[in-house]
């Protein structure tokens, strides 16, 4: 006898499909909100990025006495330098 192999598949196997299976759509979302967050961050780091200096710092700029809102390596830079005499 030959068997029919057109037949339909039994509704246990349709039920074990891929997109059926909760534990798939969670392994395939965790890289998912892994790429849209990269993105996220990639477009607020470029629309926040601080603006480029194209001066040097030469000795006008130098701190004469640092307060409390003076930068820190001005600050520094200044207490590592001998006082005036």
């Amino acid at each position: 006898m030959i068997s029919d192999t057109s037949a339909a598949p039994d509704p246990e196997h349709r039920a074990n499909t891929w997109w059926r299976n909760g534990m798939v759509w969670m392994v395939i979302s965790g890289p998912a909100v892994v790429v849209v967050a990269a993105i996220a961050t990639a477009v607020i780091a470029y629309r926040g990025a601080d603006t480029v200096l194209v001066e040097t710092p030469s000795a006008r700029h130098a701190v004469t006495t640092p307060g409390a809102d003076t930068p820190a390596m001005q600050a520094r830079n200044h207490a590592a330098t001998a006082a005036p005499r």
